[in-house]
């Protein structure tokens, strides 16, 4: 047989078609936050992620919201301070509590900073 000769009758291999679902963008900033906590914390454990893997497709990664974040602090509209605290909830899984004392700064600080990130993410289409 001629080595030039390609053999169309061997089977070949063809990627499944995946399906196109449709984005699902979140609710509002905090499940967006805690999402993003969520999969840096998976991250920290060593879990590697692949898009498409997930139930609802989302229309970012997670690093995205937190580029929003960090973007928000470096242009100024809010501070390092505003930055932390979403960070320290996120990592313990809930937001401030205004009930706590010890809280009450926090919260303040909480709502300023999601607040902002929700503007920003909208704005974007992660959240509705």
């Amino acid at each position: 047989m001629n080595p030039e000769v390609i053999d169309m009758s061997r089977k070949r291999f063809v990627p499944a078609r995946l399906a196109i679902l449709e984005e699902t963008p979140f609710p509002d900033a905090n499940t967006a936050w805690f999402w993003f906590m969520h999969s840096q914390k998976a991250r920290w454990d060593g879990a590697r992620f692949e898009r498409g893997l997930a139930d609802a497709v989302r229309p970012c990664e997670p690093d995205d919201i937190y580029r929003c974040a960090r973007h928000l602090v470096d242009c100024g509209r809010i501070r390092t301070a505003h930055f932390k605290v979403p960070l320290r909830f996120g990592v313990l899984d809930r937001p401030p509590d205004p009930h706590q004392p010890d809280e009450v700064l926090q919260t303040r600080l909480w709502e300023e900073a999601l607040d902002a990130l929700t503007t920003e993410l909208r704005g974007k289409g992660i959240i509705e």
